[in-house]
């Protein structure tokens, strides 16, 4: 084995040639996570519309994001490849659609609601095929691409990875589109998004793959990239290279899981109370500023630090359920839509979109600068794991709203605000308390 280069804090890197097709790969990760979007932000929104589907929606949630965690930590550990992991997620996320499309009707509208009510339980083909199976599934193609594309592009991982978790936050536009102009073709839509979402990760699963342990793209200096004082001073570097084991003993690790379990409740269920307005143009482009707004973020974080990047990301999703309030956003018909303020909807939408997606890449950038790069994977894996979490919030504020959404939304304000305070008051862990840091 080739002598590793290391630097000033004993880091080891295996300075290689770029692979020609490094850019390609990082395209199919892209697409496979956008193919993966209708699960989650397609169906939140669809099901606001018919009135169901919450329970379906959180148990999805969490196996989305228990599931990332055991696929990565095989991945990593040679145990399961990135062809099979990506083609048994392509087959399982392509059932959950199926699943959707087939129980996206008056059968599911009313088992849901019957759940709800305490008077039924949910369908066992929607439980297991879009719930469980379709979790699964999405769960293995988000940790596998991004596992993928954070270790072809170490020199700047945090900024790549953003961008294809962006494609999972507006991969559903098309969807939902196409579900406002025609929303008997529910069906279909789902239909179809199965085909391509099979079709695209199928492919990925072709081409993508891991590269060699330690290794460093040969065209940039790796003792000089550790060395630079611009990028160090706003983004430092962990005090060392954190085990999962030591990380899991810290106070930041159950912090960063807090703040993204109230977060991603709120982000949710922003989709949902949007939908049940019935403004699919405004459903469409919060989905869309959710995914686009994650590669804003990442490059501001660059600029001005991840903290305050982060803070002021969750202050504008708190800003949007305020907005929302005032604009009358409602679920399940309640209030009427005559009682929408089509102007504070559409700023409301604008602020939860800039908000509800943009604290995922960040709090993954956060994990490698708190903790170090050698087990961020795995430790962000636990820390997302906390979407499962999320999920469950996420449905006991929609079911809230359903009676009473002004409360619902001031409540989830709130969630949004206390985390957006603590976020500038993260402290790398490992340092003495007298350091600023």
């Amino acid at each position: 084995m080739e002598n590793p280069v290391r630097d000033w804090r004993g880091r080891s890197y295996l300075p290689g040639p770029v692979p020609a097709d490094r850019t390609r790969m990082f395209r199919l990760a892209w697409a496979a996570m956008a193919a993966i979007s209708p699960l989650q932000y397609g169906y939140a929104a669809l099901l606001a519309q018919k009135g169901a589907g919450l329970t379906l929606l959180a148990v999805w949630i969490a196996c989305q994001a228990a599931g990332a965690l055991p696929a990565l930590h095989l991945v990593r550990r040679g145990r399961l490849s990135v062809r099979v992991s990506l083609a048994l997620g392509a087959a399982l996320s392509g059932l959950g659609l199926v699943t959707a499309a087939l129980t996206s009707g008056a059968s599911l509208a009313a088992a849901g609601q019957a759940a709800l009510a305490g008077g039924g339980p949910v369908s066992p083909a929607a439980l297991v095929g879009y719930g469980l199976l379709g979790g699964l599934g999405a769960g293995l193609v988000y940790g596998v691409c991004g596992e993928v594309v954070s270790s072809w592009f170490p020199e700047r991982p945090a900024a790549r990875v953003g961008l294809i978790t962006g494609a999972f936050g507006y991969g559903a536009v098309p969807l939902l589109v196409w579900a406002g102009i025609a929303p008997d073709a529910t069906p279909a839509a789902f239909l179809t998004a199965a085909a391509v979402a099979v079709a695209v990760i199928g492919t990925a699963a072709r081409h993508l793959r891991l590269p060699p342990a330690l290794w460093w793209p040969a065209d940039v200096d790796p003792r000089t990239h550790a060395l630079d004082a611009a990028r160090l001073r706003v983004t430092p570097e962990a005090a060392k290279q954190f085990l999962l084991a030591q990380a899991l003993r810290t106070r930041t690790l159950p912090a960063l899981a807090l703040i993204l379990t109230c977060a991603g409740a709120v982000s949710v269920f922003d989709v949902i109370v949007v939908a049940g307005t019935g403004t699919w143009g405004a459903v469409a482009l919060m989905v869309a500023l959710n995914g686009a707004s994650r590669a804003v973020a990442m490059r501001c974080s660059e600029l001005f630090g991840r903290r305050r990047v982060l803070a002021a990301v969750l202050g504008a999703l708190a800003a949007g359920q305020v907005l929302l309030t005032a604009g009358g956003a409602h679920v399940g018909g309640l209030p009427g839509p005559a009682n929408v303020s089509a102007p504070l909807l559409w700023l409301g939408a604008i602020a939860a979109g800039l908000g509800g997606g943009a604290f995922y890449p960040l709090l993954a950038s956060l994990v490698r600068e708190f903790f170090g790069t050698e087990r961020a994977g795995e430790i962000h894996a636990v820390i997302y794991s906390a979407k499962a979490l999320a999920g469950v919030g996420a449905v006991a504020l929609a079911t809230a709203a359903l009676a009473a959404p002004g409360a619902a939304l001031l409540v989830a304000a709130v969630l949004a605000a206390l985390p957006a305070l603590a976020a500038s008051r993260l402290r790398l862990p490992g340092l003495p308390a007298t350091i600023p840091l």
